[in-house]
């Protein structure tokens, strides 16, 4: 099945969000502060993936996992499986809270959840046909999004 980008489908979230935030009060300053740190560290979490791949000489190409030439299992990729997907639900979590709008929060909940349905399980199912025991392990420390353990070491 083909499966739309998942820049796309942040960008899709991120016009629902504005559609149905229509009305909202608008930001305080603490609101605006708070929005301002969860893109910079959404922002800092999916850079510092990517610059981990780059690194390594893999792909960061989402469509063709098999592609993977190493498997990246620091940096960021220590703590999330997914940090360029927890990247963009944070920017999107940033977006919700600077329109200031409940129903804002909803096209976050959509997005991981077809991320994390559609994308995230074909991803996996490459990188085990591609790494086998080494990626079971990984997989087995590393949670797919965030857990306590994630957070706080």
């Amino acid at each position: 099945m083909k499966r739309p980008p998942p820049p796309l489908l942040a960008l899709a979230a991120a016009l629902a969000q504005r559609g149905l935030s229509r009305g909202a009060p608008p930001s305080s300053g603490s609101r605006q502060a708070a929005a301002a740190l969860t893109a910079a560290t959404s922002i800092a979490l999916a850079g510092g993936a990517a610059s981990r791949f780059r690194a390594q000489h893999t792909t960061v190409e989402p469509f063709d996992p098999s592609k993977a030439s190493s498997l990246v299992v620091t940096g960021p990729n220590s703590r999330t499986r997914n940090p360029m997907y927890v990247g963009m639900a944070g920017l999107l979590a940033a977006h919700a809270l600077l329109r200031g709008s409940w129903p804002g929060v909803l096209p976050v909940a959509v997005f991981v959840a077809v991320i994390d349905r559609f994308q995230i399980a074909a991803e996996e199912r490459a990188l085990v046909d591609r790494f086998g025991d080494d990626y079971a392990a990984y997989r087995a420390n590393v949670p797919r999004w965030l857990g306590l353990r994630s957070i706080v070491g």
